[in-house]
């Protein structure tokens, strides 16, 4: 069993790698033998985690990337596939958030958060795919939210973007399939970051959070691990384009109270 989940000898590639859920992918990954190439637009803030990485004996190549810049992109994949000679697995994860009311969102809200989150994807999967289609192997993991499947006031673009990622995905993996590339979406539920640490600050709000999840608890960086691990495996081989929704339930509606 532990060799369907072994990624030994595998290159996997994560965008948005300087802090919150992309580190705790690259962990996870290292954990089970992933080499990784790490990216951010400033390689300065990898300074940590790939030091970390490193220490958990596998190999780490950080990269700067702007996936606003379709140049950046070309350039962090050439350089990666110049260093390892190949990429097995990318975890799309690079995004960004803007928390307003619908009727303050500006345009240039709109098409930072859009732009990034959903267009960035698409070109990120391209360009790697390109290399994986010719050698008729490759994992993809676009990491979407609970938000791909479920609105919440105050995120009109980043919900769009997200449910536009359970789209692509699918798409993708219409595309992509008869190549021998899988693409999924990882779709995490409420998962303390950076971009949300304001909200855990506020208890009336995590008191009304956890009320919705029937786990009645937010995630811990450990309940996304098996997930990335299973979905950039031999072991998930034959599912393609399904959303896997890491979330404690709070998308089936349901909440911890009873009638």
């Amino acid at each position: 069993m532990n060799a369907l989940f072994d990624l030994s000898n595998n290159v996997a590639v994560i965008t948005g790698a300087s802090r919150g859920l992309g580190q705790y992918f690259a962990r996870a990954l290292a954990k089970s033998g992933a080499d990784l190439v790490l990216t951010s637009r400033n390689t300065d803030d990898l300074l940590g985690i790939v030091d970390e990485i490193s220490d958990l004996g596998v190999e780490v190549l950080a990269l700067p990337l702007d996936v606003n810049n379709q140049e950046s992109i070309k350039l962090m994949v050439a350089k990666a596939i110049d260093h390892f000679g190949k990429i097995d697995v990318l975890v799309n994860n690079a995004g960004c958030n803007i928390r307003k009311p619908a009727l303050d969102v500006s345009w240039d809200d709109w098409e930072l958060v859009v732009n990034t989150n959903l267009r960035g994807a698409f070109f990120v999967a391209q360009t790697v795919a390109k290399h994986m289609v010719k050698v008729g192997y490759g994992r993809i993991i676009n990491i979407g939210s609970v938000t791909s499947v479920s609105g919440f006031a105050g995120l009109a673009p980043y919900c769009a973007s997200r449910g536009g990622i359970k789209q692509l995905t699918m798409s993708l993996a219409d595309d992509w399939g008869k190549s021998g590339i899988t693409v999924n979406c990882l779709a995490p539920g409420w998962f303390e970051t950076a971009q949300n640490k304001v909200l855990y600050e506020n208890e009336e709000w995590l008191s009304y959070i956890c009320d919705r999840i029937p786990i009645g608890r937010p995630g811990q960086p450990h309940d996304l691990d098996g997930a990335v691990v299973f979905l950039a495996s031999k072991s998930s081989e034959y599912i393609t384009g399904q959303t896997l929704l890491v979330d404690g339930g709070i998308s089936t509606g349901a909440t911890k109270a009873t009638v």
